[in-house]
């Protein structure tokens, strides 16, 4: 199979992909055409079909699909222009080559959770961290195999491990720097922000948002879950359970990001600053991992909204 991260530009292409992403879309002449989002397990990777021709089969999103078509380059950006499509069928594909993994041990980034919350000192917040985590067998091994994000950042098998255990340490590193920061709370939050996101996306590969995903989100969904276990330990504090819901309503740290409430505690605002960090630096890995344009500029990238510079000099 030839994979997204290996294709080049002018090559010609016959292979199988996962169709992510498909758009009925038209030029502004009024001519319909297709704007899809290919994906294999190295990466994902836009796709025109500017010809709705009989060589067109029918597809839908969720499809892998097999397709003719040539490698091109938009904006400094690799594209394909499909000429031949059709629904690949069973037996000429392996589903392993289209759901991306993280390039880290998921099980051995799933103990060094597990000990962080064996390191957690208070009873309550040491039992809510394992009735969520530990205990539930379901929910242990979504965590281990879902994604952190539809397109964005850790958007692959283990993911969302990934991106929670990254946080954690940051925050365990960090916390120790400033006074007035509560180390339990701020790893349960840590390690609860997006918890929500179990069930605010479907499973790979399709890793798409369900019903509950759309309407409510990943932070209402969370602050819900956690509400209900809290409820479930008896003589959990009052306040020690609205401090650490509070770190999970807040943590994408501005209202206009989505955050209900904006960071009140110290714990919250390091949250917040670790969430952004982790994730803006992961987005910038992603698109250096996958650029191959020539000199030190890798073009701009409308995830960040700017142009991003390798850190390369003579």
């Amino acid at each position: 199979m030839r994979y997204i991260s290996d294709l080049k530009e002018n090559e010609h292409i016959v292979d199988h992909y996962l169709c992510k992403q498909k758009q009925s879309q038209k030029t502004r002449a009024g001519k319909t055409y297709y704007a899809l989002k290919l994906q294999d397990r190295t990466g994902a990777i836009d796709a025109k079909v500017w010809e709705l021709t009989s060589d067109i089969q029918n597809f839908e999103e969720g499809d892998v699909v097999k397709i003719d078509a040539n490698v091109q380059s938009y904006n400094n950006e690799l594209q394909i222009k499909i000429n031949k499509l059709r629904k690949s069928t069973e037996g000429e594909y392996s589903d392993t080559d289209y759901i991306p993994v993280t390039e880290k041990d998921i099980e051995a980034m799933f103990a060094q959770l597990t000990g962080m919350i064996k390191s957690i000192e208070n009873k309550f917040v040491k039992t809510l961290l394992e009735n969520i985590i530990l205990k539930d067998e379901t929910r242990m091994q979504l965590l281990k195999t879902h994604s952190a994000a539809k397109h964005m950042h850790h958007s692959c098998k283990g993911g969302l491990l990934e991106h929670t255990v990254s946080i954690a340490e940051i925050c365990d590193f960090m916390c120790g720097r400033y006074r007035h920061i509560n180390r339990d709370i701020l790893m349960a939050g840590a390690l609860l922000h997006d918890i929500g996101k179990l069930y605010e996306l479907s499973p790979l590969p399709q890793n798409d948002y369900t019903d509950d995903g759309q309407m409510l989100g990943h932070i209402i969904i969370g602050l819900e879950l956690v509400a209900i276990e809290i409820q479930k330990i008896p003589g959990f504090p009052h306040q020690l359970g609205s401090l650490i819901k509070h770190l999970i309503i807040s943590h994408h740290g501005e209202y206009e990001y989505g955050s209900p409430k904006l960071p009140s505690t110290p714990e919250a605002m390091l949250l917040h600053y670790a969430d952004n960090m982790d994730a803006k630096l992961k987005t910038f890995e992603e698109v250096l991992d996958k650029d191959n344009t020539p000199g030190p500029w890798a073009g701009y990238q409308k995830a960040l909204a700017r142009y991003i510079r390798k850190s390369e000099f003579e």
